[in-house]
């Protein structure tokens, strides 16, 4: 039913939107796409779920997902970043990819490489309107997705920090000027973009009550593609495109079958920058304005 795919789609389009959001405050501040976001993702999954499955509560096995995500994004700065920030923009991308590579390793090596699985389904219970039936634990990540989004927008639009992150993805330099930090600024960038990756690693893994260490890959492309339609830098872009990418996957699988998924996404993604190449929400190409 038309009603139930739109509900599908829009909860897989709150997980891209929160990873997409991850990659754009990194790419709006520093200029730089850390590729390691993506198993940044995963890893959170697993730390969630290892932690429910020991008993923890769901706040504090999410908080712990995060908090594992939070620590590996500030120390990929720190090993990933920090030495190449002078370098091309190429190098860091390549340094991150290296730390994508090693953070999957580890997993692999620690929990093995076979999914996850929780030996229940987490919130279980359905809520049914007619035809339609909608999973608690897919309000709960519709929920905290939003939740986590209007947090982050006051945070960008009302606070000092805010400030001075929309400060340096103007113009780095001239916020340098003017007293803003941009070392303390990098470690909010980084430390925000694993927050945000944390939580969507913590929902899908809940959501599935399963996690691969592979699972990374495929979702941080889509994020990737999600940043890219709504505009790099422009995390309200992440915002439309994220529910659009996740409802438009689920419709192809629904009604085309899951082969010709990525065919679809994909070209979506290629149509768009054919006819926009700024984004649904990017400004002219010349435009320098407000990027966050």
């Amino acid at each position: 039913m038309l009603l139930q795919q739109l509900i599908n789609g829009l909860t897989l389009g709150a997980v891209y939107t929160l990873i997409a959001l991850s990659f754009s405050l990194v790419m709006g501040i520093l200029g730089i796409l850390n590729i390691a976001i993506a198993e940044l993702f995963m890893l959170a999954g697993f730390i969630g779920i290892t932690a429910l499955m020991a008993g923890l509560p769901f706040p504090l096995a999410l908080a712990a997902g995060i908090a594992g995500a939070t620590v590996a994004s500030v120390v990929i700065k720190f090993v990933a970043y920090d030495p190449v920030r002078s370098s091309p923009v190429i190098t860091p991308l390549l340094t991150t990819l290296g730390c994508s590579i090693i953070i999957q390793n580890v997993v692999v090596n620690y929990w093995g490489s076979n999914p996850l699985q929780l030996p229940f389904e987490f919130l279980g219970e359905r809520l049914r309107y007619g035809p339609i039936s909608i999973g608690s634990m897919q309000i709960l990540v519709m929920a905290t997705s939003v939740a986590s989004v209007a947090v982050l927008g006051f945070m960008i639009q009302r606070t000092r920090i805010g400030r001075g992150l929309r400060a340096a993805a103007e113009n780095r330099d001239v916020a340098r000027l003017l007293g803003v930090s941009a070392e303390r600024l990098t470690i909010v960038a980084f430390a925000l973009s694993g927050v945000l990756a944390g939580i969507a690693g913590v929902l899908i893994g809940m959501h599935y009550a399963a996690i691969t260490p592979y699972v990374g890959v495929e979702t941080g492309l889509k994020a990737i593609a999600v940043m890219v339609v709504g505009g790099v830098t422009r995390i309200w872009g992440a915002l439309l495109a994220g529910p659009l990418i996740g409802i438009i996957e689920v419709m192809t699988i629904a009604h085309g079958g899951s082969q010709i998924r990525d065919l679809v996404v994909y070209g979506l993604m290629i149509l768009i920058l054919l006819i926009r190449p700024q984004g649904l929400l990017g400004g002219r190409s010349s435009d320098t304005g407000q990027r966050v």
